[in-house]
């Protein structure tokens, strides 16, 4: 359902610009909309501190406990419609689309992150 949701608003609220991506032999369609953030020129830090102010500014969230390994609902007790509004929002802040294959295994900063490092071009993929 959250899913389902998720798809219906973000097919009303973006103007997509596809591009498939191969990650580990698996072909993934990136949709990244226009950008004024400057999102070129990204480091990794600049999106983790990104993805945590994010994430921090959530209303159900504890800031103090926000860490770059922190997970949604073991660690600050949101459940899956939160997990979809945070990723909603990580996705809003960095003018990109991800898709909802990818997007519901997102229940971490760590996966959030990391999922970036596949959409955002700029960063490296290898660690």
């Amino acid at each position: 359902m959250a899913s389902a949701l998720r798809s219906s608003i973000l097919r009303h609220i973006r103007v997509p610009v596809s591009r498939t991506l191969i990650l580990n032999g698996s072909k993934m369609t990136a949709v990244r909309s226009m950008s004024s953030h400057g999102d070129d020129h990204l480091d990794k830090e600049e999106v983790i501190n990104r993805v945590l102010d994010i994430v921090k500014s959530f209303p159900k969230v504890d800031p103090a406990k926000v860490t770059p390994d922190v997970h949604f609902q073991k660690d600050l007790g949101l459940d899956s419609l939160d997990n979809v509004e945070i990723v909603m929002a990580i996705e809003e802040e960095f003018k990109l689309e991800i898709p909802d294959k990818e997007a519901d295994k997102i229940d971490s900063c760590t996966l959030a992150i990391e999922s970036l490092r596949v959409f955002l071009p700029m960063l490296p993929v290898h660690k």
